[in-house]
């Protein structure tokens, strides 16, 4: 009798590759882009991509993604850092126990403040730093990283998708409308709120679902034996943690030393995600004045550059508390950024996807005759197919606010004319971009994150995907409901 072959899964590296040389390949099936001198005719065709073009892509990628390359380097010496103080295992260990029994209430809740910050300011790449914390919070809970990844992708995702005063979204989409076309943003708004929060309820249903599940039966988890035993490796296996329990008997009890590590530790990401929002934006000066000391960037003015100083300072601070030394910290630091190499290899490559798209025109070819196909469609197709449309154009395009850009100027006139509501049409592009980024290869912070959480992304993918179709449904119910009442 023979052997049964083992399944051979593509780790996330092969599969952006080969998508790189599939976008390639799709440039030359494509009519040829015409010119008017070197300005493009909208819609002529794209500019079939050379050898070099395709093989130079990924390493393109690695200078579009620098910043967050630098982030995640930094990251990775912080996260080392606070590992070897032993307070975050402590920390952890304290957290199960407290909550002995009620471990799955940390999902709803936990994805809830990742939503918000989603929905308020577009928060998705800076959720990498929180996959390792989840994943090892969760092993330990005995679920697995694969509920870790979950809370906080679809958490951070269900708020973008239903991004209400996100300005890289709903923001970027409505000061890209012609000056012709205004939209009500209160209208806005109550379409993203709706979209949100149907969407949280999707996700956290199937991920509470899924984690309890785990919790019953350890056999019932999505993740290949191979992903098992690697994160087992870094976090340590559930039955470790609960031996170490039975060992302990009594109650963890921190040290004062980890205490001010675990607040330290907290302070840093904290000040990150207040760094990262637009208060600007929201009319917000308090910070203007008295924040950029450090950085010579004041607090809501933040990029990645900004936060990887921040995460250097506090890792320094840490070592300083925990009495680390000298060469101590320095080589703990480099062994954990070293450590991030691999996730900056995934992230630089999925943005050589991006790269190669841009070259060849492939984005400015789909979006012009997508929009000459949706002015003859019946009325009730529009919505749906719109929504389609934007599900193609986000693969192709993850940014939310490099899509408002390219896509609101053609099909916001387009739908006016139509008589289709502009709102929903905006939320439209908003909600199928964030759908995507919830699954979609080419997003730095799907692949970085799942790495880190030693997920393989084609299993996240045959886990999400229901999730995902589920989500698309309600979504276009939604879209169709409020195009109706508005």
């Amino acid at each position: 009798m023979a052997k049964k072959r083992k399944k051979v899964l593509l780790s996330s590296f092969s599969i952006i590759l080969i998508l790189i040389f599939v976008l390639g390949i799709i440039s030359h099936l494509l009519p040829n882009a015409k010119f008017v001198g070197e300005e493009i005719i909208n819609g002529s065709g794209t500019v079939g991509a050379k050898l070099s073009q395709v093989l130079m892509a990924p390493i393109l990628g690695f200078e579009d993604a620098i910043d967050i390359a630098i982030f995640i380097m930094m990251l990775g010496g912080l996260l080392k850092v606070i590992g070897k103080t032993g307070a975050l295992e402590a920390g952890i260990k304290a957290l199960v126990q407290k909550l002995k029994g009620r471990e799955i209430l940390l999902i709803p809740i936990l994805m809830f403040i990742f939503s918000i910050c989603g929905t308020t300011y577009g928060m998705l790449e800076e959720t990498v730093g929180f996959y390792a914390l989840l994943a090892a919070t969760m092993m330990a809970a005995g679920m697995d990283p694969l509920v870790g990844s979950a809370v906080i992708l679809l958490g951070a995702g269900a708020g973008c998708l239903g991004s209400t005063i996100n300005p890289f979204a709903t923001g970027v989409a409505i000061s890209a409308l012609p000056d012709s076309i205004k939209a009500n943003q209160g209208v806005v708004i109550l379409i993203a709120v709706f979209l949100w929060l149907t969407t949280y309820a999707i996700c956290t249903f199937f991920v509470v679902r899924y984690a309890k599940k785990v919790k019953r039966d350890k056999g019932s988890t999505f993740l290949s034996l191979r992903e098992q035993k690697a994160a087992e490796k870094k976090y340590g296996s559930f039955e470790e943690h609960e031996e170490n329990s039975k060992k302990e008997q009594e109650k963890v009890v921190l040290t004062g030393k980890q205490k001010v590590t675990l607040i330290l530790f907290g302070l840093t990401f904290l000040v990150m995600i207040i760094g990262f929002i637009p208060w600007g934006e929201f009319g917000v000066t308090i910070f203007d004045k008295f924040t950029g000391w450090l950085t010579g960037s004041s607090l809501g003015n933040w990029g990645f550059y900004e936060s990887a100083l921040w995460f250097l300072i506090m890792s320094i601070v840490i070592a300083i508390v925990n009495k680390f030394g000298e060469k101590g910290f320095v080589d703990t630091f480099v062994d954990g950024a070293d450590d991030m190499i691999g996730v900056i290899l995934i992230i630089a490559v999925a943005r050589g996807a991006s790269v190669l798209m841009k070259q060849t025109y492939l984005d400015n070819y789909i979006i012009y005759n997508a929009a000459n196909i949706l002015s003859k469609v019946p009325q009730l197709a529009f919505i749906p197919l719109n929504y389609i449309l934007h599900i193609v154009l986000s693969i192709l395009v993850p940014s939310s606010s490099g899509l408002a850009t390219l896509s609101t100027p053609i099909i916001a006139p387009l739908a006016a004319q139509l008589g289709y509501n502009v709102e929903v049409t905006i939320m439209t592009l908003v909600s199928a971009n964030g759908l995507v980024n919830l699954i979609t290869p080419t997003c730095g912070a799907i692949m970085g994150g799942l790495a880190l959480a030693k997920v393989e992304y084609s299993t996240w993918f045959r886990w999400a995907f229901k999730v995902v179709l589920t989500i698309m449904l309600v979504n276009i119910f939604v879209l169709c409901l409020f195009t109706l009442i508005v």
